[in-house]
């Protein structure tokens, strides 16, 4: 299922929630591929604010994880809960970006448009969207030539357009390069400001200093840590975190 999932209409029949969907609470989340167990165990809590970014090294479960809080998978056991909710229930008021954007074959300005008329929003934002991500001289060029760090802020711009209340970031920014990084960070940290809730996996450590209010360690499927940021980066209290931040190969 890819991130399109997220920005069409709401399936006939489907349930809209209304209150609040933080706090996020998972139990005991597993999930196997035939004996392979990929995630065990995972628990933790996510508040209403702030930017939580997820690290650990490759294979621990990282973005696995990020599709099951956004209901794309099913988990084998455990207990994901969004105020209430199940992941499938708040999809729609959630959005999510993936390392490698998947634009349609259309102009810049049609894919906000796509959006906005399968959500119901107002198009007459879709000018002010594109300025906001800086892409509004590229309105009439296709989207498929855009460079890889515009098509990934016409991604993000295409999933704000939808209002999220949680926005989950999946290594978007591996690719790019160092301008590009930052420009992805500032539309990033304006949306938190205004409300969104970001989980962001990442595998750059200096991007989850600049970012984080709290940090998620994954080691081999578990969270082997959880803490603020502030007091994650100084001082980590696992011993595969702390090899990780130093720059030693975590397996």
């Amino acid at each position: 299922m890819s991130e399109l999932s997220a920005i069409m209409p709401m399936p006939e029949g489907a349930c809209e929630t209304t209150g609040a969907i933080l706090p996020l609470r998972v139990r005991e989340l597993g999930l196997r591929f035939g004996a392979a167990t990929v995630l065990e165990g995972v628990s933790l809590d996510l508040g209403p604010t702030g930017c939580t970014m997820i690290l650990g090294p490759n294979g621990s479960g990282k973005s696995l994880l990020l599709k099951l809080l956004h209901g794309l998978m099913e988990p084998t056991s455990g207990r994901i809960d969004w105020g209430g909710h199940a992941p499938a229930q708040v999809t729609a008021r959630q959005a999510l970006v993936f390392q490698k954007p998947v634009l349609l074959r259309r102009s810049v300005a049609a894919n906000i448009d796509f959006v906005l008329r399968a959500r119901g929003k107002d198009g007459a934002r879709r000018d002010a969207l594109l300025d906001h991500v800086g892409l509004a001289h590229k309105a009439g060029q296709p989207a498929r030539r855009l460079s890889g760090g515009e098509a990934q802020r016409l991604a993000l711009a295409r999933a704000l357009a939808t209002d999220p209340e949680v926005l989950f970031l999946d290594e978007p920014t591996a690719s790019l390069d160092p301008a590009s990084v930052l420009a992805f960070e500032r539309i990033v940290t304006e949306a938190r400001a205004r409300g969104v809730r970001i989980v962001f996996v990442t595998h750059d450590i200096g991007q989850a200093r600049r970012m984080a209010d709290d940090v998620v360690f994954l080691h081999r499927g578990r969270v082997a840590e959880h803490s603020r940021a502030a007091d994650f980066f100084p001082a980590p209290q696992n011993a595969a975190a702390r090899d990780y931040l130093n720059g030693r190969i975590v397996v």
